[in-house]
């Protein structure tokens, strides 16, 4: 018999026998191991021990309860299974339960994750777990049904106790057999967190010894959200399980009963079912928006090429109605995570402590804002950030890049910065410039300032450590101060990077933060530079570990190793056994970019006394308040083209909003066609820039024929007239964690066939990109959700009935349209019920920003419209906290929809006369001045 406990209620939930095991009802069992209250059947047993002995009574106990349980109706309760008996056969091996034939595959949860290994029968059983060899499979697991999986009770934790506490509940863990991983921790503590009525958030840690935690900050709360949260919390007792739903519905979000509790020294696993298969995020990966749960792994650990540089375990999920929910695993350590098509997914990490929250939204949009309320909100950016960006790797002088700025002049194309890669260093070395080809570098950027441009220089964290003694102050002065990673045995790790053998600085130290901004410094008085790019920051390293390799240790091979591209952590990366101030390289290796972000981003305040630009390949959670992302190395090719989208809308919802792909795209040779389509994506990506490698063909909008120059020429001041409204929208995400890049899921979750576009998105809430995503074509397919949509370009709207017309198949659902889209032209949509504010375009954003303002105002069909205008000076700190700006909100309303009531006379809306309904988008002028201190005014206009 297993009991079940509800320790919320204080009561005896359930009590099932072996044989209420119901394997044909195994998804519906597994999915919802919800424990609700069934009638207690004390009545029997106590009448039996009153009746006779204890055989007596334990025979007449199996036997009535059998009787009643073949009489009584099939229970809608969900069933747990029973814990299987361990047999064996007269030769010692161990006798395979016949119910594991039984339980489905989408619900089978691998007990052989290491790769790289055919799983035997014999291995699988030594195991104590099923096996059954999937025909199809040539290997277990991989993309696959797993061979060897758990038994439904495999045995785990059982929860001996948990008491209240003034913030939510604490429990008693304790492991009774040891699992198959070495260093099993036996007793833990649970710690149950009520933080926020929509929050929950839950730690499982050692009592008796201190394990790594992440170094972030999150909110610390001291007293307990209401009675009454947007959550239930149950628990099971053994095996332990915890159950996570939502009150209003009853739908679980969190159920880690479904496979075996995990907690060794180096390896912790957690499994959960889902409650559909709609899951967003888990870091950065070059996929679909929508994450495949057909036995998909994804790999998170800071890596060039295959797993790439950001590590983010925090997912959203849609659940069936619409309402949304997310999930934060607070954790830095190497880790899988994999899906299977129960819906469930398996957490496998090789460090730290189970720590995690649950966000209940209801909405997506909700879901972002309160993660980002726990990991922290994206900085609002400098106002030039948001301009159109050039570089590459291979200007090769510094003359070459001026001649590309001036070229821009010329045809009159907005460029707001210009960017230089490596080539720029004296051969590699961080903080120097090239004096030869480079030597009018410093006259440059003073001619970028006097034309209200601004530059970039690329920073790589290796620090030559091979220059003769004195000859470089960066090293000479890192060494004297302590403030590089060392190797095991406490001596500085050597590695190699372009300027050759290296030696890392070790960002978690406070020391290596003052070192870097007096680097900075003095060399923002040779090149007066106003931002940074850092690369290569996870760090890379061209060798495996360092110069004398790594030792033979359990840091460097642990038991488990996720799914690192070169099989192992040292892979292109320093030691897993490097020692750094706050821990090992092991734990914080995927926070390096995050540390060098911080230190960059607090140099340059100092440096600047302006908002910081950083833009960083590494990232982790929290990583907008100090920089922004580019979806790093990629190539000339119509699929990077298209998987651009889906890395932009995944960093919108990890908080990194300041996010863009290398347009025209990196590695290769463009051609004209992708470079202007790309170019036409690439305005309405938050953060705009064309990046190009060495060698390769020039990809600069001059460099191609009229025609397409002009092309590219007329979406970047399109982007440029939009500048209003997109650094709204940052504002939006600065104080509130709203997306600016913005899945269509996000303003229509009850739209299901939203949930998988990845290549439309919105700007906001209101303006729809539908950009040419494959070569050759002049249509382009969008889908338009329920609703009134007006053509950004021609002024003339769509709606649903008059698509109807055309489209007899359109439902009031929303419908896909075949578009109109030559090469000069990208499909821009605004929504009904829209106010964008915008300003007339010129070649910087300072110029632009003196124009003259307008409002595009889209109706409803009701004679409708809102929207709303944030300004300041664009480049003060903190505008926003020190009440330094302006905020205007803008209503439209049709006179005849106005409401009876009695107005002010004086209330211009009111008074107007009533016009004629709009068949377009109106435009409107509001002030072009503003008095930067804090001020918000509503602007009402009649329609």
């Amino acid at each position: 018999m297993l009991a079940f406990f509800n320790f919320e209620k204080r009561e005896n939930i359930t009590s099932l026998s072996a044989e209420e095991v119901r394997y044909d009802n195994w998804s519906h069992f597994l999915s919802n191991r919800i424990l609700s209250p069934i009638s207690p059947r004390c009545s029997i047993t106590v009448a039996l021990l009153t009746i006779g002995g204890l055989i007596v009574v334990l025979s007449g106990v199996w036997l009535l309860g059998t009787i009643f349980w073949l009489h009584k109706p099939p229970s809608t309760e969900p069933h747990r299974s029973p814990l299987p008996a361990v047999a064996r056969s007269p030769n010692g091996t161990w006798l395979q339960p016949e119910y594991c034939s039984q339980i489905p595959e989408a619900w089978r949860f691998d007990c052989y994750p290491e790769r790289g290994v055919v799983v035997t029968e014999e291995m699988c059983h030594a195991r104590n777990c099923c096996f059954i060899q999937h025909s199809q499979a040539k290997t277990s697991g991989r993309n696959g049904v797993p061979w060897c999986f758990y038994t439904p009770d495999y045995p785990s934790y059982e929860l001996v106790s948990i008491a209240d506490t003034e913030i939510g509940k604490v429990g008693k863990l304790l492991r009774n057999k040891k699992t198959y991983y070495p260093k099993d921790i036996d007793e833990l503590q649970l710690e149950v967190l009520y933080e926020e009525d929509y929050r929950l958030h839950v730690k499982i840690t050692d009592p008796t010894e201190k394990r790594y935690e992440v170094p972030i900050d999150v909110p610390v709360i001291q007293k307990r959200a209401s009675s009454n949260p947007s959550y239930t919390v149950d628990f099971i007792k053994e095996p332990f399980g915890l159950i996570v739903k939502r009150t209003q519905t009853g739908t679980v979000l969190l159920n880690t009963s479904i496979a075996p509790l995990f907690y060794a020294d180096q390896f912790l696993q957690m499994s959960t079912s889902l409650p559909s298969r709609f899951i967003y995020g888990l870091g950065e990966h070059r996929s679909n928006f929508l994450h495949d749960v057909q036995w998909n792994t994804l790999t998170m650990w800071a890596r060039d090429l295959t797993n790439l540089y950001g590590v983010h375990p925090f997912y959203l999920s849609m659940e069936s109605d619409g309402m949304a929910h997310g999930f934060f695993m607070l954790n830095s350590n190497a880790m899988d995570v994999a899906l299977q098509p129960a819906p469930a997914l398996t957490w496998r990490m090789i460090g730290g402590i189970l720590d995690f929250y649950i966000f209940l939204g209801p909405d997506p949009s909700s879901v972002i804002a309160q993660y980002l309320d726990v990991v922290g909100q994206p900085a609002m950016p400098i106002y030039w950030a948001l301009g159109y960006h050039l570089c590459r790797w291979g200007y090769k002088s510094s003359d070459k890049t001026w001649n590309v700025v001036k070229e821009m002049r010329n045809y009159g194309i907005p460029q707001d910065v210009q960017w230089n890669d490596i080539d720029y260093m004296d051969h590699a070395l961080d903080f120097t410039y090239d004096t030869t080809n480079f030597s009018t570098l410093p006259d440059l950027v003073k001619d970028l300032h006097r034309h209200d441009q601004h530059y970039v220089m690329i920073l790589d964290p290796g620090i030559s450590n091979s220059q003769p003694s004195g000859s470089y102050w960066p090293f000479d002065e890192g060494k004297k101060r302590g403030i590089f990673i060392n190797d095991s045995n406490g001596d500085i790790l050597t590695g190699k990077v372009w300027p050759g053998l290296t030696a890392f600085p070790d960002f978690s130290n406070p020391d290596t933060h003052e070192w870097w901004y007096q680097n900075l410094k003095s060399f923002h008085e040779k090149v007066p530079f106003d931002g940074v790019w850092i690369d290569m920051n996870e760090p890379s390293n061209f060798f495996d570990g360092s110069l004398n390799g790594c030792p033979e240790n359990e840091l460097e091979n642990p038991p488990y190793t996720p799914g690192i591209l070169g099989g192992t952590l040292k892979a292109k990366t320093v030691c897993a056994s490097a020692r750094q101030k706050i821990s090992t390289h092991y734990n914080i290796h995927s926070l390096y970019g995050l540390m060098e972000a911080k230190a960059t981003e607090s140099a340059l305040r100092k440096i600047t006394d302006k908002r910081p630009f950083v833009i960083s390949r590494s990232t982790f959670p929290s990583q907008g308040k100090y920089s922004g992302h580019w979806l790093g190395d990629n190539r000339s090719q119509w699929k990077d083209l298209a998987t651009s989208i889906p890395g932009m809308l995944t960093f919108n919802i990890l908080g990194i909003p300041l996010i863009g792909a290398d347009i025209c795209g990196f590695g290769g040779s463009t051609t004209e066609e992708l470079c202007v389509r790309w170019t036409q994506l690439g305005a309405f990506y938050p953060f705009s820039r064309n990046h190009n490698s060495i060698d390769e063909q020039d990809q600069e909008p001059t460099a191609f024929s009229p025609a397409a120059r002009i092309a590219m020429k007329e979406v970047i001041l399109l982007r440029y007239s939009l500048f209003p409204h997109l650094y709204t929208l940052f504002h939006h995400a600065h104080i509130s964690g709203q997306t600016v890049a913005t899945p269509l899921l996000f303003q229509f979750p009850n739209d299901e066939k939203t949930y998988g576009i990845d290549k439309q998105f919105l700007w906001g809430k209101s303006l729809l990109v539908t950009p040419v995503l494959e070569a050759g074509q002049d249509h382009v397919v969008g889908y338009f959700p329920k609703g009134l949509w007006y053509d950004f370009h021609t002024v003339s709207h769509i709606s649903l009935e008059t698509l109807l017309e055309i489209h007899n198949s359109l439902t009031l659902d929303g419908e896909e349209i075949n578009l109109q889209a030559p090469i000069d032209k990208i499909n821009l949509h605004l929504r009904e019920g829209s106010i964008i504010p915008t300003q007339r375009p010129n070649t910087t954003l300072w110029v632009s920003s003196g124009q003259p303002l307008n409002l595009i105002v889209s109706l409803s069909e009701d004679g409708l419209a809102k929207g709303d205008l944030y300004w300041d000076d664009g480049e003060t700190i903190d505008t926003y906290e020190k009440d330094q700006y302006a905020y205007i909100f803008f209503t439209v309303e049709q006179v005849e929809k106005m409401h009876n009531t009695p107005r002010d006379p004086h209330d211009k809306c009111a008074a107007a006369p009533r016009p004629p309904p709009p068949q377009q988008p109106l435009f409107l002028e509001p002030p072009n001045t503003f008095n930067f201190s804090k001020q918000r005014d509503t602007l009402c206009c009649c329609a």
